[in-house]
């Protein structure tokens, strides 16, 4: 059926259509690969605890935590494209609804040309060249009205693109850094047969480790490029508003998300120490409604070492 959709697409609209398609599918990867990072994310704490080494288990849980989360920002991601994709679509529909004027001018076009060349005394030809100059007229109209809302959208999707990606970025490449500083607690001294380990005396280091990526997850702001807009005069019929004064307006360096209530703090509050239950696994991020929190290490695997 959706290639039945596809062939029945007007032809202007067909590549447009077809971009949309794909971008669903690229959208269905991402959050795929999220699904699949939080997954291993929750492999690599069970393996770290089945080592029966405190330091490996240790690190090995909190650095699930961050993958975790970096495997969230995943489907925030895809979550931001799909609002992308949905302005590509306000194109697509209008590119549609121009497609019919433009099939009825060159109709009535080729009507004449053909009269003309059969019939070149026909009455007919009068007739039908006023019906063009009426044609004309009405798809004159349609076709500002598309390369309107073409430039505008363009540029309002593509404004939501590129700061989606920023923003997943930069949220993964401060994950990413909190998860080297937890590498750095972890001693791999060679040692001899029969020495034993030292016992792992970072908890606390690691424990705020944490509590630092929560905090710089929520203190995180967007700091983009601000994408100008002489766009916002024009009216509900996609022209310029009867005497309206076109002002420059501008957009980003905000957010695509609501980051004051990221979840991204709760997530890691809630992951740390708990081997990734499924329910925090199967959580959608939802920033709107998300409560903010602290870390809690009361049910860790390792509050009797933190409060030792």
């Amino acid at each position: 059926m959706a290639s039945l959709r596809g062939i029945q697409q007007p032809e202007l609209s067909k590549k447009l259509f077809k971009l949309i398609k794909s971008e669903n599918h690229a959208i269905g990867s991402y959050e795929t690969a999220g699904r699949e990072r939080i997954a291993i994310a929750s492999q690599l704490s069970d393996w770290g605890e089945a080592t029966n080494d405190d330091s490996i288990s240790d690190v090995s849980d909190k650095l699930g935590v961050l993958l975790s989360e970096i495997g969230e920002q995943e489907d925030v991601f895809a979550q931001n494209l799909e609002d992308y994709r949905s302005v590509l679509k306000q194109i697509r529909n209008t590119e549609s609804s121009v497609q019919p004027s433009r099939d009825h001018k060159s109709k009535i076009t080729d009507e004449i040309a053909k009269l003309k060349h059969k019939e070149p005394q026909s009455t007919k030809i009068v007739t039908l060249e006023q019906e063009l100059v009426r044609a004309e007229a009405q798809n004159l109209v349609a076709e500002a009205q598309l390369t309107n809302i073409t430039r505008q959208k363009l540029k309002q999707a593509y404004d939501m693109h590129f700061a989606a990606t920023i923003e997943r970025a930069e949220k993964q490449i401060l994950l990413a850094r909190h998860g080297r500083r937890l590498l750095n607690l972890l001693d791999d001294t060679p040692i001899v047969p029969g020495d034993a380990r030292p016992i792992f005396e970072h908890a606390d280091q690691a424990r705020q480790i944490l509590n630092d990526a929560e905090e710089d997850l929520r203190e995180w702001q967007p700091n983009l490029e601000p994408i100008h807009s002489q766009a916002s005069g024009m009216g509900s019929n996609l022209m310029p508003g009867e005497g309206s004064t076109v002002a420059p307006s501008v957009t980003g360096n905000e957010s695509v998300m609501a980051h004051d209530d990221s979840p991204a703090q709760s997530r890691i509050a809630a992951s740390e120490g708990q081997h990734f239950q499924q329910a925090q696994l199967d959580a959608p991020p939802v920033p709107q409604h998300a409560q903010t929190g602290e870390i809690n290490f009361a049910d860790s695997q390792y509050a009797h070492n933190d409060a030792a």
